[in-house]
């Protein structure tokens, strides 16, 4: 089984906190403030049910092996996981309630990444979300290192990327070994 988790309680490039007053979310911080944090403790709900499950897939299919009523396939199996979380340099850091943003986010890569090493995976970090500007089909540019500061001088905030686009690139990333345990920058081409 694989999932494609980018889940965020952001509305667009806002924490959903400032984009609306929601008396539903006012009613989460208050009652739950330690709850909210869908980054953190939805991924970590998230990977270990995928985890119990593969493990219960493998038992039975052991048994079954054991009992002479199934014959072992080697199939190349996709991505357990991807990971869609922010580049670094796609948005300003700011303080929530919990702690920086860039550290909710570095936080949930940490955990696919340490706790759950049985998953395979794939983390897409990436570009700033523009549907407006930036138009659909360009090329995905994959960027397997961090930028040193001399590179990223100017381009803060540059690196781009369409929903659609970013989507295509999260499906693309479940079949493609060469991302395999690895995170990567995405965004678009300038020109397609």
């Amino acid at each position: 089984d694989s999932v494609i988790w980018c889940a965020t309680d952001f509305n667009g490039n806002q924490p959903r906190a400032i984009s609306g007053l929601n008396v539903a979310f006012l009613f989460r911080a208050i009652a739950a403030p330690t709850k909210g944090r869908v980054e953190i403790e939805g991924l970590r709900n998230l990977l270990g049910g995928l985890k119990l499950q593969q493990q219960d897939s493998k038992y039975r299919q052991q048994k079954q092996l054991q009992q002479g009523t199934s014959t072992q396939i080697d199939v190349p199996q996709p991505l357990n996981v991807v990971l869609v979380s922010t580049s670094p340099d796609a948005l300003d850091d700011f303080e929530t309630p919990f702690g920086t943003f860039h550290g909710l986010k570095r936080e949930g890569e940490d955990i696919l990444r340490n706790e759950f090493p049985s998953l395979s995976y794939t983390i897409l970090q990436m570009g700033r979300y523009d549907d407006n500007f930036v138009p659909e089909n360009l090329d995905i540019v994959l960027e397997d290192q961090a930028p040193t500061l001399e590179d990223d001088t100017g381009k803060r905030g540059y690196r781009r990327i369409n929903r659609r686009d970013a989507a295509r690139a999260a499906v693309e990333a479940l079949t493609n070994d060469s991302l395999r345990g690895k995170a990567v920058r995405v965004w678009t081409q300038k020109k397609g």
